[in-house]
């Protein structure tokens, strides 16, 4: 597509221009009183399409500090074109970057993004007449937190096994019962049976108190001389404390590794021990030190089981990133924590079914050793509806329609 702009005294003499320069076939994109006449901007070989492509993607270019330096200079550079092209009236000015036509592929993305939005309001609407019961419990899973495509998955399978008509208990009793089954469990009790365990995961996600919840609860059940507790946090500022000061109570040493070697020395002296439990420093997903991190557990000793400790309170996004940050490493399975804090639970259910890591302990509290539970498939799932309710988040029509206006618009394909 070629564009151009032509300045003329008056509107028959710029058309005509434009006529004769590029032909018959040119659409007038724009046109403007400007001191001294007329301004129209025209194009040839009009592609809507081609606006459109352009319009998807325009999103998708990123914008550096050299890119805009240089559009400022193009700007000036057009602009001293232009007066100097007015002084002589010359009209035909090359536009690369046409304002006119910026202009309205924002307007086309605003209207696109408002059309979608109605669209995916009218699917939601048909859909939910036509098949009320999965939109309710398309709805229930949403306030869950459960993963739409899980939710999708889950609610048709219940409504292809239920065989009494229009009765949502039963039918939401069959989906609990299918979500249940999916939710992956660590059949290993860590407590009864031992083992060198690694608690890894995000800065404050609780692994030093998951830790002190094992360790009492062990040493409440088989004692003390059969339990060893090991950091390797070495980069907080007191990161030993809240830990020895467990291991005061408890009655237990607390030792410290820096490094693969250390580490690897510290374990061969504890293999008599019944059960170790190794706490590691709290770091961001994106933290540089964190591969040495990994290298250290996974060249130390082949018997560390590494356990990725996670948070209720986070959303799926940031989970769905923890979990690729860690899992360089074979991961045992996962702890979730801070489940008095959450208003769902289901981020961290889809997620452990997504990259099927058993879950073995969850967390509600600060007390230790109370506030640690077993998990049970069916316990996590009625943990989930119990949250939903008590968070008062239930769906709404607005929020269903933007997640689940697109499967509903592909119900009837």
């Amino acid at each position: 597509m070629k564009i151009k702009r032509f300045f003329a005294e008056d509107v028959r003499k710029a058309i005509n221009k434009v006529r004769n320069d590029l032909g018959p076939d040119a659409v007038i994109l724009s046109n403007r009183q400007v001191k001294g006449g007329i301004e129209i901007v025209a194009a040839i070989d009009y592609d809507e399409s081609l606006l459109f492509a352009e319009t998807s993607t325009g999103y998708e270019q990123e914008v550096t500090e050299e890119d805009i330096a240089s559009s400022s200079r193009e700007v000036v550079a057009e602009n001293h074109t232009y007066s100097r092209e007015q002084k002589k009236r010359q009209p035909d000015i090359e536009w690369s970057q046409e304002p006119t036509l910026v202009e309205m592929r924002g307007e086309l993305q605003s209207l696109r993004g408002m059309l979608e939005n109605q669209l995916s309001g009218l699917a939601w609407g048909d859909f939910s007449r036509r098949n009320p019961l999965h939109a309710r419990m398309l709805g229930m899973f949403n306030a869950m937190g459960i993963t739409p495509d899980l939710a999708k998955l889950i609610a048709q399978e219940a409504l292809s096994i239920s065989d009494q008509g229009n009765d949502f208990t039963y039918v939401w009793r069959n989906a609990l019962g299918i979500l249940a089954s999916q939710i992956p469990v660590a059949d290993d009790d860590i407590i009864n049976h031992g083992g060198v365990f690694a608690m890894v995961g995000a800065t404050g996600v609780g692994k030093t108190t998951i830790i002190a919840k094992l360790a009492a609860r062990f040493a409440l059940r088989h004692g003390t001389q059969h339990l060893a507790l090991v950091t390797l946090d070495n980069y907080r500022i007191g990161a030993h404390d809240q830990l020895r000061t467990y291991g005061r109570i408890i009655g237990v040493p607390v030792h410290v590794a820096s490094d693969t070697a250390s580490l690897t020395q510290t374990l061969k002296d504890l293999s008599d021990k019944r059960l170790v439990l190794i706490d590691t420093s709290g770091m961001s997903q994106r933290d540089i030190r964190l591969n040495e991190q990994l290298s250290t557990i996974h060249d130390s000793s082949p018997k560390i089981k590494p356990y990725l400790i996670i948070s209720a309170t986070t959303q799926y996004s940031g989970l769905e990133e923890i979990v690729r940050a860690w899992r360089d490493i074979e991961l045992a399975g996962c702890m979730i924590t801070k489940l008095d804090e959450s208003t769902n639970l289901g981020s961290a259910v889809s997620i452990a079914i997504k990259h099927n890591l058993p879950i073995a302990f969850l967390g509600d509290g600060q007390r230790v050793p109370e506030d640690i539970h077993i998990a049970r498939s069916a316990n996590l799932t009625n943990r989930c509806v119990t949250i939903m309710k008590n968070s008062g988040q239930l769906p709404d029509k607005e929020s269903m329609a933007e997640v689940f206006g697109g499967i509903a618009a592909n119900a009837y394909e």
